[in-house]
């Protein structure tokens, strides 16, 4: 078998282990999202073991490209697959770039402070 393409038939039920070689994602990060995203929610058999579905899978690479590829945290990106408008933490953060009058003032500021850390550690 080639790595990341199954033997199985597309519309068969998948292990952990098995959409995890798929997607290159681990099963510890799969089970962390099955517990904070209420869409991700495997068929359980006896003992506990999980199958996902096409559907699952498929929604596991939407989480990984809103999360690892688009910058989205995984309440953002739970929030935006439900539906919902996604977390302000989801948004990309835009810091503006400082003026020169700001890094200017900045300078002065930091001048200032290593003069009296000069003047604190001479007197010590």
């Amino acid at each position: 078998m080639v790595a990341g393409v199954s033997a199985k038939a597309p519309g068969a039920l998948r292990t952990i282990g098995e959409v995890s070689a798929e997607t290159g994602i681990a099963t510890h990060i799969l089970r962390y999202w099955e517990s904070h995203v209420a869409a991700l929610r495997p068929v359980r058999r006896a003992g506990g073991r999980r199958y996902f579905r096409p559907e699952d899978v498929a929604l596991v690479r939407q989480l990984d490209q809103l999360i690892h590829h688009q910058g989205y945290t995984l309440d953002g990106a739970a929030r935006t697959i439900a539906g919902g408008e996604p977390a302000a933490s989801a948004a990309p953060v835009v810091v503006p770039s400082p003026s020169v009058a700001d890094n200017s003032a900045y300078a002065r500021s930091l001048s200032a402070l290593r003069d009296r850390l000069r003047q604190a550690l001479a007197a010590s």
